[in-house]
């Protein structure tokens, strides 16, 4: 079986261990999330990352331009991930406040630079593998584990947090070794939101220059 270790350095920088501590389920609750009964399933849950996880590969190992794959892996996650519940949890209590069209403008924005910041990063694992491993039941619908596998670099851990609760089978929470994407985005996106001193629309232009 491959032993975990720590995630390649590319990977590490952009992620923070405090960030990793902050409970997704409470981001939940802060975004003000309806709390629908899970009629997701253990085998449901597995055969969507299993399918996430052949594009990946698929991706990663087919010759393409950085461009190109970037292309492939915004279209990967407007079909696996939940990113409009991802971006309203990214933004959190301003996500209130905001008008309907800023909503709408900081969802497709954010939709961009997930898309740019996580498509570069997988990038990096080209020659490499991804395999699904096995999964579990935890509060907020289900953990799938898998194990990346790199050429000079020891397979780490890469488990996709499941949910149906926007109506659908979607991923919505990627752990590398423990630190979480939702935590770390929401800590992201609160700095650059500061940094544009609470005004929606710039933290909109912001993100679309990021990632």
């Amino acid at each position: 079986m491959p032993t975990r270790s720590n995630p390649p350095k590319h990977l590490a920088r952009h992620l923070s261990r405090r960030t990793a501590l902050l409970a997704p389920m409470a981001a939940l609750a802060a975004a003000g999330l309806p709390n629908f009964a899970f009629a997701l399933t253990d085998a449901q849950a597995v055969d969507l990352i299993g399918r996430v996880v052949a594009d990946i590969n698929s991706i990663i190992n087919s010759g393409k331009s950085e461009a190109a794959m970037i292309r492939d892996f915004e279209a990967l996650f407007n079909r696996y991930a939940d990113v409009p519940i991802i971006a309203r949890i990214a933004l959190g209590v301003p996500w209130r406040t905001a008008s309907s069209s800023q909503r709408s403008r900081y969802v497709s924005a954010f939709r961009g630079y997930i898309s740019r910041k996580y498509g570069k990063r997988f990038r990096e694992f080209i020659g490499g593998t991804i395999t699904v491993t096995g999964s579990r039941k935890v509060k907020s619908g289900y953990l799938v584990s898998s194990i990346a596998s790199l050429k000079g670099s020891a397979p780490f851990a890469l488990d996709w947090q499941v949910s149906d609760k926007s109506g659908k089978d979607k991923m919505f929470n990627l752990y590398i070794e423990g630190i979480s994407l939702l935590a770390t985005e929401r800590t992201e996106v609160a700095a650059m939101l500061d940094q544009q001193r609470g005004d929606i629309n710039a933290l909109i232009a912001a993100i679309k220059a990021a990632g």
